[in-house]
């Protein structure tokens, strides 16, 4: 019976081995559950994305799991695992093809520096902003260098808004709690840090206000708190796959009983719902991120989602549902 275990051990483990490239690290080991001797196979997460069965090759034979079922990878799945075992983000990747003056550069700076001190939240903050620089542009990967030339990236083609690529937000409202009754909709598709704020805006002149008084004071609130609006739309245009960013826009939709965002792409590798919820970090637009965070549109990364949902429960609102899906996520802020 040991040597019969052992042995079908040491079998597993040439057959992951000999049918998964690049090599798999991972750990065997025997262990007794109710009596019964069990073998466990532990597979460390991989840096050389991606990793595929070799008889089928690097295309058809990369795999996902997602819940039970495991599927196989599509194409924009593929892409970012390629880019990922790279060790670089879609974002910090060069747009090729596409050139950017002198001038232009200076006007995201001008642009960033103003976000970052409207955004600011004391006077202390707005006074510690700096000018951003064409080389802090490069360091965080929204420039790269080619000899004594600078060429954008896809951050910086997020973030000037660009046309070869116009990723949008869309929001409609809707009567009830299905699409069954559209009332409005409007599209965003600006530079993407102008996305979140004409989001929030839209967001916060369709919902409710009402009224608190502290002492023989009224003051006037909304029924969802305002920063865990901005919070739940930054995290997602952030967040969210832009390798096919025409295809699939944020959608943020209002509904009698929710505020809902569903952002593209779904979990970056690495990364559960409940990780994501207890503030665990994993960044799929390092640049972006880096941008974002200098702007005072994030604090901490990874600290959103934990801050949302303290907010929310602290205002006497429901918890919010997060659901995740291959190919995106979706946030159900109840109302």
């Amino acid at each position: 019976m040991g040597d019969d275990l052992f042995g079908a051990k040491d079998a597993i483990a040439d057959a992951v081995a000999n049918r998964i490239v690049p090599m798999v690290h991972m750990t065997t080991t025997v262990t007794t559950i109710d009596g019964k001797p069990i073998i466990v196979l532990e597979v460390m997460q991989g840096m050389q994305c991606p990793y595929y069965l070799k008889s089928k090759g690097d295309t058809e034979g990369v795999y996902i799991r997602y819940d039970a079922t495991t599927r196989q990878a599509d194409d924009a799945i593929l892409r970012e695992l390629r880019i990922d075992g790279a060790g670089k983000s879609f974002d910090q990747g060069e747009c090729r093809g596409l050139s950017v003056a002198a001038r232009d550069i200076e006007k995201l700076c001008r642009n960033m520096r103003t976000i970052a001190k409207r955004n600011a939240k004391t006077d202390e903050q707005r006074k510690a902003v700096k000018p951003v620089t064409p080389a802090q542009l490069v360091k965080w990967g929204v420039l790269v260098e080619r000899g004594d030339e600078l060429l954008p990236t896809w951050s910086y083609v997020l973030l000037s808004g660009h046309v070869r690529m116009a990723p949008s937000v869309k929001c409609g409202i809707f009567k009830g709690t299905d699409r069954a009754f559209f009332v409005d909709r409007r599209e965003f598709s600006s530079p993407v840090q102008d996305q979140v704020e004409s989001a929030v805006q839209y967001v916060l002149e369709k919902i409710n206000m009402g009224a608190r008084f502290n002492g023989v004071y009224r003051e006037d609130v909304y029924e969802i708190p305002p920063d865990s609006i901005r919070e739940l739309i930054v995290n997602a245009v952030v967040h969210r796959n832009y390798i096919n960013a025409e295809a699939s826009p944020i959608t943020i939709a209002l509904y009698d009983d929710r505020l809902e965002v569903t952002s593209p792409g779904g979990l970056v590798k690495g990364m559960t719902l409940e990780k994501m919820k207890n503030s665990y970090s994993e960044c799929r637009n390092k640049a972006l991120a880096a941008a974002f965070a200098y702007m005072n549109l994030i604090e901490n990364l990874g600290s959103g989602v934990k801050r949302y949902i303290r907010e929310v429960k602290a205002a006497g609102l429901r918890e919010p549902e997060f659901i995740e899906w291959p190919n995106a996520i979706r946030v159900n802020g109840l109302r």
